[in-house]
Parts: C-alpha cells; sequence; structure tokens
C-alpha cells in the first residue's frame, strides 16, 4: 500500500541529510515523499534548536499541522504527525504536553527506529504520543537501508556527528551527543552509491567535521584529509566540500588536502564567532584571534584563492564596544567571501544563558549586528565583483526565477544564474561572469559541456589572496 510522506526540514544541511534518509527508513512502509501536507498520510518535521526564534516556529506549524489533521480525521481518515531533530530530543517532553496531536517524538540519534514507532502509532489512539529520544549504544548508520532517494548533482554525506566541545552558547552537544565518525569504508561504499545515482558533488557534514577520526581500512584512525584524498580516487567525483568545522581542528593534513586535491574546492567555512580574545574565552571557543589568523594565512598560501566563510556571534554575554570593534578588526584583516552572522540567542540549559547579570541589551545587539553585517556584506560584494570576466566552472542543480534560467554554484559557493536549456542541469559547464550582484552572481554559458578540466584550473586568477589584498578590497 502506499502512504504518502510530507516533511519540512529546518536549519543546517545535517537536517537536510536526515530528513533524505528518514524517508530511506520510512520507504519500506510504503511511504512515498509529497510536496504537500494536505494530503500526507504522516507528516515529519525535522526541527532545528539553534536558535529561540527556530523552536517556536515548530510549535507555530504544530497548530497549522493540527488543522490537517482535523480535516483528514472528519473524512474517517487520520494523519500522524512526527517530530524529529534536535527540538525534539531537548524539549521532546514539553512537545508532547503542548502539542497532544503529535504522534511520535524522535530524537536525530534514533530516527533509524522510525519504522517501528510508526507502526506503533499506527495501533494507538490518537493523544498517545510516543517518546524515543534515548542515545542509544548501536550506530545508527548500521541500521539504515541503503540511500534511496538521488539527491541530485551535488549530495550531502554525513560523515561526524556530535561535539566535545561545549561552546558555552551551543546546545549541540546536548542534542546530538558526543563526537562520532563514521568508518572509512561504510563513508565510501555511500559515497560511491550517490555518485552511481548521479551526483558530482560530494558535501561532507558534520556538527565539527575537521574532528572526523573515522576506523581505516587498514585499522587505523584517519582524519579528514585523509578521508577527502581517498574519496577524490572515486571515478565521478567532481568535486567535494565540508562543513562546519573549528579552527582547533584544522590540521596540516587537512590545510594540504586544498592544495593537493583537485576535486577539493577553494571555499572553507570555518566559524570563528568572535574576533575578541575575552569574548571567545568565555565562549570556550579554545582559540584566540590571532591562531584564527594564522589558519587563514596558512591556507592561503596553500590555496592562493580559497575564499572564506565564517559565522560570527554579536551580542554575546558581557560582549563589550571594545570587543566587537575586535570583531569587526578581525573581519577587515581577513575579508570574507561569506557571511553568517546572529544575535546571540540564549538556550536553555547552556552555561551562556545563565550569565543573566551581563546580557547584553538586544537594542544594542540590533545595532551591532547591523554594522557587522553590513562590514561583511560589503566584503562578499567585493569578492564576487573581482570574479566578473572570469570564466568559472558552474554545477547546475536546478531552475532560476526566470523561465529559462538555470541556476548553479561556482567553486566559490556563489550562485551563478545563466540563460541555458534543462539539459545542462546536472551537469559541470564553463561560464563567462558578466555580473556581480551582492548574493549571486550572472553569466553565460562558454561551452555546452565541460570538458573535465581541473577546478584548479582558476588558480591565479582568482580574487585577493593575502590579508592585505583583501583588508584592500
Amino acid at each position: 500500500m502506499t502512504r504518502k510522506l510530507y516533511i519540512k526540514t529546518y536549519g543546517c544541511q545535517m537536517n537536510v541529510y536526515d530528513s533524505a534518509r528518514m524517508a530511506d527508513v520510512l520507504a519500506p512502509l510504503g511511504y512515498t515523499l509529497s510536496d504537500e501536507p494536505d494530503d500526507a498520510d504522516l507528516i515529519l518535521l525535522n526541527t532545528c534548536h539553534i536558535r529561540e526564534k527556530a523552536a517556536e516556529k515548530v510549535y507555530s506549524e504544530l497548530g497549522r499541522m493540527r488543522h490537517i489533521q482535523d480535516a483528514k480525521a472528519a473524512n474517517g481518515g487520520r494523519t500522524l504527525l512526527a517530530v524529529a531533530g534536535c527540538v525534539a530530543q531537548a524539549e521532546g517532553e514539553e512537545i508532547l504536553e503542548r502539542a497532544p496531536q503529535v504522534d511520535v517524538v524522535v530524537g536525530p540519534q534514533t530516527y533509524h527506529r522510525l519504522p517501528e514507532l510508526i507502526a506503533k502509532a499506527e495501533r494507538s489512539r490518537p493523544g498517545r504520543g510516543i517518546l524515543d529520544t534515548d542515545f542509544p549504544v548501536e550506530d545508527k548508520f548500521d541500521h539504515l537501508p541503503e540511500e534511496r532517494q538521488p539527491q541530485g548533482p551535488s549530495a550531502y554525506l554525513s560523515v561526524q556527528e556530535g561535539c566535545d566541545k561545549f561552546c558555552t552558547f551551543c546546545v549541540v552537544p546536548y542534542t546530538r551527543g558526543a563526537e562520532f565518525s563514521r568508518p572509512v569504508n561504510t563513508v565510501l561504499a555511500e559515497a560511491r552509491g550517490l555518485v552511481a545515482s548521479g551526483s558530482q558533488e560530494i558535501v561532507l557534514l558534520g556538527q565539527n567535521v575537521s574532528a572526523y577520526h573515522g576506523e581505516g581500512p587498514d585499522g587505523r584512525e584517519w582524519g579528514l584529509g585523509r578521508l577527502i584524498r581517498e574519496l577524490a580516487e572515486i571515478e565521478g567525483v567532481q568535486r567535494i566540500r565540508y562543513t562546519t568545522s573549528h579552527p582547533k581542528d584544522m590540521d596540516d593534513e587537512l590545510l594540504t588536502a586544498h592544495r593537493d586535491v583537485p576535486q577539493l574546492m577553494p571555499f572553507l567555512h570555518l566559524p570563528v564567532q568572535s574576533g575578541s580574545d575575552r569574548v571567545l574565552k568565555a565562549m570556550n571557543r579554545g582559540h584566540t584571534a590571532d591562531h584564527y589568523r594564522r589558519i587563514v594565512e596558512r591556507v592561503r598560501e596553500l590555496r592562493p584563492d580559497i575564499a572564506m566563510a565564517s559565522d560570527f556571534i554579536v551580542g554575546h554575554p558581557g560582549e563589550t564596544a571594545e570587543d566587537h570593534a575586535e570583531s569587526l578588526r578581525l573581519i577587515a584583516d581577513v575579508g570574507f567571501a561569506h557571511n553568517y552572522a546572529f544575535k546571540y540567542s540564549p538556550r536553555p540549559g547552556t552555561p551562556a544563558a545563565m550569565n543573566t547579570e551581563e546580557a547584553v541589551p538586544e537594542a544594542v545587539k540590533t545595532e551591532r549586528l547591523h554594522g557587522l553585517q553590513q562590514l561583511l556584506g560589503e566584503q562578499g560584494h567585493a569578492f564576487n565583483h573581482r570574479t566578473v570576466g572570469m570564466r568559472l566552472p558552474v554545477l547546475f542543480d536546478g531552475h532560476g526565477k526566470r523561465p529559462g534560467q538555470l541556476i548553479g554554484r561556482s567553486p566559490y559557493m556563489q550562485p551563478v544564474h545563466v540563460d541555458a536549456p534543462d539539459r545542462l542541469i546536472g551537469r559541470m559547464v564553463e561560464v563567462d561572469i558578466t555580473e556581480a550582484h551582492p548574493n549571486s552572481l550572472r553569466g553565460r554559458v562558454a561551452t555546452s559541456t565541460w570538458d573535465g578540466a581541473s577546478a584548479h584550473g582558476v588558480h591565479g586568477a582568482g580574487p585577493p589572496n593575502s590579508l592585505e589584498e583583501r583588508a584592500a578590497v
């Protein structure tokens, strides 16, 4: 019997990956994906708990889904409602209390148990929600089926989960658990399956992916740099990326992979969170601002055209005007192509949330965020402008907003729009960049197919690479 499954995903790329795997897990029960919740037999919300508003959005969405359930019940049917992910892990009992229409609450480490949980919910009366947010002894990846849902030209591959860093503002160690790295052979097998289904770009995921330490086929521990080198040997892998990293785990083997592995894209998302050593210490980040600068200098020596991206939090408890100025100085020194900046949001149970005496007023956080985003926005636009006139390989993965328009990604993660036929979707094509916008590029197709030349072909023609050049942009 075929049944319809609707999944709504919040938050990070890891959740996108998890949603695809949950669809795989439920496929043997007859569930096929639906684009709309109204006629679904099972609605699954895969949640994120990083920011306060994200959690509240889940409760708002649960209210909307209640109306869908009621409409289905009025016609003699039933729509099951499940909540997964980090909000489920952190607030499972509260979800069942605040939203009794929820049938299943499952954490990010136990979604391999979904078939039995859903089967149990089907036999239960509405209002008797099932909760499973354990940190099981078994490895969930050992219980997941082979990937069934093709991910397209660019595919996510989870290689590491959890975090042992315990930054004072972050809930990840509490919702995702301790660091765990998948064995090399299982990662390689999944990568080969993704390539066989048509993926050309593999994006390695982890809450702290640079801390990867999986068991290799030789019985020894492999780091991320060695894993990337092995993935690059798989025929059909044209691009490799990884996210998200921590400065403490950027070892030389990983950094030199940016020089040695043509498939590893010239893009590094390396969150720093603050440019103030005092705030970094309060955040328990375990590194200084100058340590971060040295990593950037090293990777730019190895890969001169690399594009840097980072995360910043403004208004962490105790942050002063001088601390904020130090963040602006770091941004000016490094120069970023992409940015992700947020106001500090207290998360229940984290050490920073308990420091209410040094809370930064909301108006001050808003003002600081605006100034920081303005500087980062100027740098990103300048980076994009530097690519005008370049010929870049672009992997097209879908349609743009306008008829006849395709969208893809450059090696530097920039969205690139071109007018081109649909037959180029899923292909790597050389594009002449003609326009730069604050968050995207526009270009024209230079050739109908890409001849397979290495992405290192953009070496030496890219954006400014030294700290001095970047600061001058």
